[in-house]
């Protein structure tokens, strides 16, 4: 449980961080994309063998109806990470504090954006993310030439470009 509010933490804190330091725009969409995947990376390898590295409470919940992860654990892991990407945004509230329009806990996506395009766009991308990670992490034949860990080091960077 540690594994995943640790792993949630850095994964959320450099991600969304790196979003709130380009306020000046200098590390550019692609550059966040590239500390996501980076981020994630890192983690990966941190506390893959420890916990699995789900990082994402849709991960977890997946794996438990696929039969892939005990159905015991996953209130704590789903909790843990909660916990750890609450932890991260409020850190990241303490330090951009001077900025008062950061809203770090709360989605934020640009103006012509509405509410429910929002929510389409995100519940489109998870489900790639959980196509993905559920086709390469539960299926034997396909974790034997593609790893879960490296389906989702390659899809996070993309999925963010993708969203551009």
């Amino acid at each position: 449980m540690i594994a995943e509010l640790f792993g949630t933490y850095i994964l959320m804190f450099a991600g969304c961080g790196a979003a709130l330091v380009d306020k000046e725009k200098t590390l550019t969409i692609i550059g966040i994309a590239m500390v996501w995947g980076l981020a994630l990376m890192a983690v990966i390898y941190a506390v893959g063998h420890i916990s699995g590295a789900h990082l994402n409470p849709a991960v977890t919940i997946a794996f438990a109806a696929a039969c892939r992860f005990p159905l015991i654990q996953v209130p704590m892991y789903v909790l843990s990470q909660l916990l750890g990407s609450t932890l991260a945004c409020l850190t990241l509230r303490v330090l951009f504090d001077h900025q008062g329009d950061i809203k770090p806990t709360l989605t934020q996506y640009s103006n012509p954006t509405t509410d429910l395009e929002a929510i389409i766009w995100e519940f489109i991308i998870t489900f790639i993310l959980m196509f993905s990670i559920c086709g390469s992490a539960t299926d034997y034949r396909a974790a034997n030439h593609w790893s879960f860990y490296e389906s989702c080091k390659e899809y996070r960077p993309c999925r963010h470009l993708w969203c551009l």
